[in-house]
């Protein structure tokens, strides 16, 4: 299934606020959408958040790996504005895009300059390994296997809302940042059933600012996800 950020943020926004609640709520009403959607793996996305409870990070990510067949498959969760501000607002020549998926925003990223630029994901597929710059490695968000202010800009897209221990993840991002720290969240509801694997929700602007806990950082709605800047 291939849908545009840029369409599904149209789709989500019109479920979030123009369907009841109770409504997005019920398994009876939701289930035939699921079926439709996720085959014979609609119980899975639908029980996911009660399931995550009981879950590790390593737990989490084989979730992930069981659902990937069914997903959404797209080149890049970002939409088109967000894409843009990032490849506008990089700093310094080291650049980390943390779960970067099959590439998208790094290849684009490289385009642009001549960066230094790692992508890190659970998943590398092995064509990628073997490209020196930019460079792909294995890894997870929990536990950045580089020092201490390491990169120039970190770039974080669409992945703290999946994750477990969220502060500790932020922890992280900031640790091995040394001048910006650029991270962009769904602006989404939360609800019983949703169409994806999110265990965080940042339907305002405050969800977002309470949760990295920093005055100084800005963070701006482009076409219904949150951009989050700190330097």
């Amino acid at each position: 299934m291939k849908l545009s950020r840029n369409f599904t943020n149209k789709f989500n926004w019109i479920l979030d606020n123009l369907i009841p609640p109770f409504v997005r709520d019920s398994r009876l009403v939701m289930s035939p959408l699921f079926a439709f959607l996720f085959g014979q793996k609609a119980k899975l996305f639908m029980d996911f958040k009660e399931n995550a409870l009981q879950f590790d990070a390593d737990q989490i990510v084989n979730y992930y790996k069981e659902l990937s067949d069914v997903h959404i498959k797209r080149e890049t969760d970002l939409n088109t504005k967000s894409v843009e501000y990032i490849l506008s607002n990089l700093k310094g020549e080291k650049i980390l895009d943390i779960a970067c998926g099959r590439g998208f925003l790094v290849n684009r990223i490289k385009e642009k300059q001549n960066y230094q630029i790692t992508g890190i994901d659970f998943i590398i597929p092995e064509s990628l390994k073997e490209i020196i710059n930019p460079k792909f490695e294995e890894g997870v968000i929990e536990n950045i296997k580089y020092p201490d202010n390491y990169f120039d800009t970190v770039i974080c897209t669409h992945t703290l809302e999946h994750v477990i221990d969220i502060d500790k993840c932020i922890k992280e991002l900031r640790r091995v940042c040394a001048k910006r720290l650029i991270v962009v969240l769904p602006k989404q509801r939360s609800y019983r059933f949703t169409f994806d694997l999110h265990l965080h929700f940042f339907p305002y602007k405050f969800s977002v600012m309470q949760v990295f806990k920093n005055k100084k950082g800005k963070c701006v709605e482009l076409d219904n996800d949150w951009l989050y800047v700190e330097d």
